[in-house]
């Protein structure tokens, strides 16, 4: 098994999820590409996934962790109204004018 750079946690496995809808609802670049790129049914489907998880570890975990899961999945769930509402190039807009 390799060496993680990050922890094996709850928390970090939320925040992969949550980076990953965050990518794909064009919020941020793509680290790849260096591009801002949306595809919101992926972004839907990382959100879906962590109600999931959500729905899936009810009563498993600590006060801190539900309160964690629940915090991350409004916030996405707010973002994701404002990218779906967003034109697609807005970034690239915002972008140019700094």
């Amino acid at each position: 098994m390799s060496n993680h750079s990050l922890p094996c946690t709850f928390s970090t496995l939320v925040l992969s999820m949550a980076s990953s809808a965050v990518l794909a609802m064009g919020l941020e670049k793509n680290p790849q590409t260096g591009q801002y790129e949306k595809d919101l049914n992926l972004a839907r489907f990382n959100i879906d996934m962590l109600s999931l998880l959500k729905d899936k570890t009810r009563n498993n975990l600590d006060k801190d962790e539900q309160q964690f899961l629940d915090s991350v999945i409004s916030d996405l769930q707010l973002k994701f109204v404002y990218a779906s509402q967003a034109p697609n190039n807005q970034k690239s807009n915002k972008e140019s004018a700094t």
